[in-house]
């Protein structure tokens, strides 16, 4: 039986091929195990393609197009990383548009590794605090964000992580997050 404690409470998973796949599958698995609606969304329709560690991996079926999603469907947003992902996801203005607007809302926003290159190039960083792969640190740093090498780290409707191996620390705190907001709102 799912735990209630998101039910109801609708994600927007954005994602493009590339995508590391134990990025999206554990924390996507963790949501939907707590009620949470989990919606696959990537610029192309049919399927995208994951990665474990550069290898080639499974793929996963695309729910909606970005197109066609509107960030007022979705209660708060996965990014999962994976350097090919983010890297075509950063340049994407609908992705801009769409975390943008979560985001000015106050939406918690969960992302992991290469992901947060979205929040960057969306222009989001500054003032914040989070991490990310070490690679791009200072890609962060360079848009006035504060980066910090730990498993992760919450700001204010952010929650982030480093790579694979913090996912279990990623999950708990993503679906924390989720909970309070999800609590927050209903009480507004």
């Amino acid at each position: 039986m799912p735990d209630p404690k998101l039910k109801h409470l609708r994600v927007a998973v954005l994602v493009s091929d590339g995508f590391e796949e134990a990025e999206l599958l554990e924390p996507r698995k963790a949501l939907d195990e707590a009620g949470a609606e989990t919606t696959v969304i990537a610029p192309q329709a049919g399927k995208v393609q994951g990665i474990n560690h550069g290898e080639k991996a499974g793929r996963v079926t695309v729910d909606l197009t970005l197109d066609k999603a509107s960030p007022d469907d979705f209660d708060a947003v996965l990014l999962p990383g994976g350097a090919l992902n983010a890297d075509h996801l950063r340049v994407e203005k609908g992705a801009q548009e769409f975390i943008r607007s979560v985001n000015k809302d106050g939406k918690p926003i969960a992302v992991i590794c290469h992901a947060p290159w979205l929040l960057v190039s969306a222009g989001l960083v500054k003032g914040r605090t989070l991490t990310s792969y070490h690679t791009i640190q200072d890609d962060i740093r360079n848009a006035g964000g504060s980066w910090k090498d730990e498993p992760v780290v919450r700001d204010r409707n952010w929650v982030s992580s480093r790579q694979p191996a913090d996912i279990p620390a990623f999950t708990r705190q993503m679906i924390t997050l989720f909970a309070e907001r999800k609590a927050e709102s209903k009480s507004a």
